[in-house]
């Protein structure tokens, strides 16, 4: 048999187990049925309505009782993702480009060696070394492939030099 349920402000519950035990005793405990801010609840008049409303739920007595709701601010930080990160070593004669992927909170896990330019094609050994990791996007290798690009451009109108007057 199925009975009907009803919610409402004031909550008496009766609970009756499908069996009983001898050492098993039945005990029923009230629940508050709202929030209170801690001033609130610390007031001589908040204490005895609280009184008042116990008595009258305890007598079966349907009591109203108003909803007291806060807006919690809780700021939720995004999860940040793993990134590949480009990594150069500039020195007069030579370029060096590494592939690191930096993880948020641990630090930098290195992906590759230093490749280094005009020694090898280190644009083509780059290329080769994202084609060999299916993790790493179509779009994620276009963009690290122009972006070494534009730095070993950088470098040769340079001509290895740092400051540019």
């Amino acid at each position: 048999m199925m009975s009907s349920m009803s919610i409402q402000t004031s909550f008496t519950a009766s609970f009756k187990p499908a069996l009983t035990f001898p050492s098993h005793k039945v005990c029923a405990v009230r629940l508050k049925s709202r929030v209170r801010r801690a001033a609130v609840a610390s007031s001589s008049a908040a204490v005895a309505e609280d009184e008042e409303q116990f008595a009258a739920s305890a007598s079966g007595q349907a009591v109203a009782t108003p909803a007291i709701t806060e807006k919690l601010g809780v700021v939720v930080k995004p999860i940040e993702k793993p990134r590949l990160v480009l990594k150069f070593i500039w020195m007069e004669k030579n370029i060096g480009l590494a592939l690191d992927q930096k993880i948020p909170g641990h630090g930098t896990v290195p992906l590759s060696p230093y490749y280094f330019w005009p020694r090898k094609d280190a644009w083509e050994e780059l290329k080769v070394l994202l084609e060999s990791k299916p993790w790493i996007s179509q779009k994620q290798m276009i963009i690290l492939l122009n972006q070494a690009t534009d730095i070993i451009n950088l470098w040769q109108q340079s001509g290895g030099n740092l400051s540019q007057s």
